[in-house]
């Protein structure tokens, strides 16, 4: 490496610079690409169906959770249900917003494998409320 090596430098670490692999994913967009949401922080969809899943290891229990089909993009997706007796509020067919859980880089939280996505909204009344009692559906 000369005295003048400068731009030389510049280029080669340019050209590395794609082997990582978060730079790859900024810079050519891959989160949104794979993001079922499309990068925004929460959607709405149908629900299609409602079931349980079992919690990884060595957690024992269901977890509620119900397939959503989202309004936007056409795609299915499974969200959680939170809360015990969250279930109870939703329905097949009823509108429901989804929202990230957001662990982390976006990946499910503790014992719920495969879980990204958490029910807030149903038919355009609060899940919380509606546990609460103070809201009916």
């Amino acid at each position: 490496m000369g005295l003048f090596s400068g731009r030389e430098l510049k280029k080669r670490k340019k050209k590395y610079r794609w082997k990582k692999t978060k730079y790859k994913v900024r810079t050519l967009g891959l989160k949104a690409k794979n993001d079922p949401l499309e990068g925004a922080p929460s959607a709405k969809g149908i629900v299609i169906a409602k079931r349980a899943i079992e919690q990884k290891q060595p957690h024992s229990g269901l977890i509620k959770v119900v397939r959503v089909q989202l309004l936007k993009n056409k795609k299915e997706l499974t969200a959680f249900v939170p809360k015990s007796g969250g279930i109870g509020f939703i329905n097949e067919h009823d509108e429901v917003v989804i929202e990230g859980i957001g662990g982390s880089q976006g990946g499910p939280i503790g014992s719920q494998h495969g879980l990204r996505h958490r029910v807030i909204i149903v038919n355009k009344i609060p899940l919380k409320s509606l546990l609460k009692g103070k809201a009916k559906k």
